[in-house]
């Protein structure tokens, strides 16, 4: 019957509505993503990288997609690791949500870093993380990952002599 509601899809309806904890619905409403001031494209080639952040060791690289880590909005990165590259046991205040691109990433949560209780996450994978997770990182082969989180993004060592800003 065209325009016509059955029982079962109003039945889902109010289960996928009533679902939703209040506490995500007022979080997401904080959150006013307006999007960029106009259209932006990029391809592998012409993607700016620059080295660091401060806040990972030596040997990574970054570019900024879309919006500002270091201030409040949402904000797309990409990081680029060289084989073999680790980030130490941290956190972000911040849900972070990674994309691998290519290589593989292994991925392991806690506040110790063992590297035989990663998971490795390959080109096509992806992970969300809530605030204040503790994990860590080993990249196999170049890896490229794409990070979209709320900034001010932010990443807390769990040990301070794990943090580069440090040295």
């Amino acid at each position: 019957m065209k325009g016509c509601l059955t029982i079962g899809t109003v039945a889902f309806a109010v289960l996928l509505v009533g679902s939703a904890p209040h506490t995500e619905q007022v979080a997401a409403a904080e959150i006013q993503d307006k999007g960029p001031k106009q259209h932006l494209i990029y391809v592998p080639g012409e993607i700016e990288w620059k080295k660091g952040p401060a806040s990972l060791e030596p040997g990574a690289e970054f570019a900024v997609l879309e919006g500002n880590p270091g201030k409040p909005g949402v904000f797309t990165m990409q990081i680029r690791m060289p084989d073999g590259f680790r980030i130490s046991p941290h956190t972000h205040p911040n849900v972070e949500r990674v994309t691998v691109l290519s290589g593989t990433f292994h991925l392991g949560s806690g506040k110790e870093f063992d590297k035989n209780a990663t998971k490795p996450l390959k080109a096509g994978s992806y992970t969300s993380m809530p605030p204040e997770m503790p994990h860590y990182v080993i990249a196999e082969g170049e890896t490229v990952v794409q990070l979209t989180s709320v900034g001010p993004w932010e990443i807390n060592y769990i040990r301070t002599e794990d943090d580069p800003r440090e040295k």
